[in-house]
């Protein structure tokens, strides 16, 4: 069989570049595209804002946050939790009224039942109160206190058959955006990035492309190389360092100090667009299947 070309329509063989081109152009199928550098996040740039950090903080599980941005979204969260928890008191008061309302108008029932029964046995059992003729045969909408628990037809919440939402105690907890851990503010450890020194470079710091580097061996800090931080310092190196220079002893070459495994935290890194370095780098949009 020969060899077809790529917009070869007279081939017997349909050819799976033939088959892309056409579900591309109908409309039809799963499209599947790899994820470029441009639309990942930079090793250095914050979980939230997706901006370079200017006072970087780490979690325990080594995302990375600015400081103003993670601040601010657990002040938000702590005020979301305030107010779900007053309108859940709010209910709880409400279903406590309803009870005891309930309760007292059971009571006066019977009471007014008990009374009734009483009366019969002095009347005649034909004879019935004009109080309970009346009540019986109105046809008001307002009467019977039925004035307060009147329907509207213009508020969804009020329409005959809407049922109250029944809301459950909110969790106070605050967890992280990216590890969906519990997150507090004593957890967050400030990190420092080491600058590049380069005198003939005038650019911006943003504008450069090598910003960061490793503080013992100089090396240059981007998405493909795997990172991590000295927590009690705070210094962000890379992972080879740490395996060939402060595993076997466990020393900081920085200031000579004992460290533990604890103390070096992997800080997880901002995405390129290459399988070797992270996972899930494929965007995947479904339509609908071609029916013949």
């Amino acid at each position: 069989m020969t060899r077809h070309a790529r917009n070869c329509t007279a081939g017997a063989v349909y050819t799976y570049h033939e088959k892309k081109k056409d579900a591309a152009a109908s409309g039809y199928g799963t499209n599947s595209q790899r994820l470029g550098k441009n639309s990942l996040r930079e090793f250095d740039c914050c979980c939230l804002s997706l901006q370079p950090c200017r006072n970087p903080v780490i979690t325990k599980d080594g995302y990375l946050y600015d400081k103003e941005s993670i601040l601010q979204y657990i002040l938000t969260k702590k005020k979301e939790y305030a107010r779900k928890l007053k309108e859940y008191e709010r209910q709880k008061q409400k279903k406590t009224e309803q009870s005891q309302q309930e309760s007292a108008t059971k009571e006066l029932e019977y009471l007014k039942n008990f009374l009734e029964k009483s009366r019969t046995i002095v009347h005649n059992k034909d004879q019935k109160p004009k109080e309970e003729a009346g009540a019986s045969t109105s046809v008001s909408n307002m009467a019977n206190g039925r004035d307060k628990e009147l329907p509207s037809f213009w508020i969804p919440s009020k329409t005959p058959d809407a049922k109250e939402e029944i809301l459950t105690k909110p969790d106070k907890n605050i967890y992280c955006p990216m590890s969906g851990k519990v997150l507090k503010m004593k957890d967050l450890i400030p990190i420092k990035f080491t600058e590049v020194k380069d005198d003939s470079d005038k650019k911006s710091l943003i504008v450069k492309q090598a910003r960061y580097m490793c503080p013992i061996t100089h090396d240059v800090l981007n998405n493909s190389t795997p990172c991590a931080v000295i927590r009690p310092t705070g210094d962000v190196i890379t992972m080879e360092c740490y395996e060939k220079l402060i595993k076997k002893d466990m020393i900081n070459p920085l200031d000579n100090s004992k460290l533990t495994e604890e103390d070096i935290i992997p800080l997880q890194r901002g995405r390129t667009g290459y399988a070797a370095a992270n996972e899930d780098l494929e965007g995947k949009h479904k339509r609908p299947a071609l029916q013949c």
